[in-house]
């Protein structure tokens, strides 16, 4: 690779680590191409990235970043998974390794707060921010339809009472 190209990917991955929540770092040794391809199409369906680069030109482009933490972690063969969202990447690369043993989460950053492999856990087990956000809208539409329904459950009773008394009205008459 030549001065050039390495000064861009440094650039690339420089406003990449500046412009991430969350950042996951794990060996991947031994892991084919199909299961690297598999990571990547994971990843992008939860709305994350996977990058493989030279630990060193990683390491560059950490400095001055919130997530600068995680350079101790860039030895061997590492990937670094990130996101915007902050449990979209962890929540990934967690599945992920549940099923290839070769995967291996080393730990990882959320803005400057840097995780271990646990940290990296626990933080795949919250809900994703769109999970959230249906929770809070369904916990916001909950009351407001129960408010609908005792406000208008005795507008029905009154029409319903002055309904019977106007059949009754009538009936009466009816009958007279």
């Amino acid at each position: 690779m030549d001065r050039a190209t390495k000064s861009r990917l440094v650039a690339s991955l420089g406003q990449t680590f500046k412009a991430t929540q969350v950042v996951v770092v794990a060996h991947y040794s031994g892991l084919t191409v199909a299961q690297m391809q598999t990571l990547r199409r994971q990843m992008k369906q939860a709305g994350a990235s996977v990058k493989v680069a030279k630990n060193r030109l990683a390491k560059i482009a950490l400095e001055g970043s919130d997530v600068a933490s995680i350079a101790s972690l860039l030895k061997g063969p590492a990937l670094i998974a990130f996101s915007g969202d902050p449990v979209a990447a962890p929540k990934v690369a967690v599945d992920f390794a549940k099923t290839n043993e070769r995967f291996v989460i080393l730990g990882g950053a959320m803005g400057k707060t840097a995780l271990d492999a646990n940290g990296v856990k626990a933080l795949a087990a919250l809900p994703s921010l769109d999970e959230l956000r249906a929770k809070l809208i369904g916990l916001i539409q909950a009351p407001a339809t129960k408010i609908a329904q005792v406000v208008s459950a005795p507008a029905a009773k009154v029409a319903r009472v002055v309904q019977a008394y106007a059949s009754k009205s009538e009936d009466a008459a009816a009958a007279a």
